[in-house]
């Protein structure tokens, strides 16, 4: 059996984890502000962490909730909504919160994507067939699953679209600063402020363990989310939180994102040049950045049974996410370059 080599995982490589300058953050905020942050805390998170993100987005610091990653303010977020029962998404889209809609029993509605992501006329149909979602959940740039990013156009389209509607796009906006190279588009957030939610997390720049995602909301539903949090699991992780706090006052937040960039740069290119010479007759897209790369196999190919014969590898079937029957989700920021070689060779001769 061949050593097993994994493109399943969207996490960094451990040599992108920081940990010896968090490490230092920790003792510097346990030493000057232990008390507070090892206590219980407001369920709207850190206060100094929100303050200094609500400057990042030019909004009262009442407008942002930190949650325990970005994946828990989406639960929060989808029971607050529940009784509006739908929800429009991306097709494909990341596995996680359609898991959460369902266990939530929301209608899903998917709509239709091209390699430049979300098609608009699809969600003017979607909104014309189900005119009252709870939201369009958009993962606009470097989207998990498929490394696409919608250009600037587009997104202008999609949020006049919305807007006419009346309707709240979900921006989720996690792989955003993991760019190697081009020029980042408005979000969908600058665009427009009042009909979007945003949301980010720090477990793509910094680390995931430290389990530390924001929102920015309007007021009112701030309000109501923090309330949530707090009825759910009363406190967020304040040591996590401050320890990022202190991680951006020192200055390291930008120096570490270049050094994590070009890491996960070197790993990009090795997949695309890997997949260059081992897959003819495959499709696949090409992200400026980001951690994932979607692989169409040729029509009638089962990707199920592909990863089946590759030996030692393993990787996500883009069924999961909603994708066809020969598609599969490849994630690179986890593996080396040469394990990438080795592994897209593998699958390569896997496809019969």
């Amino acid at each position: 059996m061949a050593e097993s080599i994994s493109f399943a995982r969207g996490v960094p490589a451990p040599e992108c984890l920081p940990e010896e300058e968090l490490a230092d953050c920790a003792r510097e905020v346990l030493g000057r502000d232990g008390k507070t942050i090892l206590s219980y805390g407001t369920g709207a998170g850190y206060t100094p962490l929100r303050e200094l993100i609500a400057e990042w987005h030019g909004v009262p610091p009442a407008q942002i909730v930190i949650t325990n990653g970005g994946l828990q303010g989406f639960v929060l977020l989808a029971q607050q909504f529940i009784t509006k029962g739908t929800v429009l998404v991306e097709s494909p889209s990341y596995d996680r919160p359609l898991k959460i809609l369902r266990e939530n029993h929301y209608t899903i509605v998917p709509l239709t994507m091209d390699d430049d992501g979300l098609v608009p006329e699809a969600l003017q149909q979607g909104l014309q067939e189900h005119p009252d979602p709870a939201f369009v959940y958009v993962i606009p740039t470097f989207q998990n699953p498929s490394g696409r990013t919608i250009p600037d156009e587009r997104r202008r389209e999609i949020v006049k679209i919305a807007t006419r509607a009346g309707t709240t796009l979900l921006e989720d906006d996690p792989y955003g600063r993991i760019r190697f190279e081009g020029t980042a588009p408005t979000s969908l957030y600058e665009l427009s402020p009042e009909n979007v939610i945003y949301t980010s997390s720090f477990s793509k720049t910094v680390a995931p363990g430290l389990r530390v995602g924001w929102f920015v909301l309007p007021e009112n539903l701030a309000n109501a989310m923090t309330l949530r949090a707090n009825s759910t699991y009363i406190s967020p992780v304040q040591l996590g939180e401050a320890v990022i706090f202190e991680f951006i006052q020192r200055g390291r937040f930008e120096p570490n994102l270049v050094r994590v960039n070009e890491l996960l740069k070197l790993r990009r290119d090795a997949m695309l040049d890997a997949l260059d010479r081992n897959m003819s007759g495959a499709r696949w897209s090409h992200p400026e950045g980001g951690y994932f790369i979607w692989l169409e196999l040729p029509d009638g190919t089962s990707a199920k049974e592909v990863l089946e014969r590759a030996d030692g590898v393993t990787a996500v079937l883009g069924t999961d996410f909603g994708g066809g029957e020969n598609t599969i989700r490849l994630a690179y920021s986890y593996v080396t370059p040469d394990e990438i070689d080795e592994g897209v060779g593998r699958l390569a001769a896997a496809v019969e």
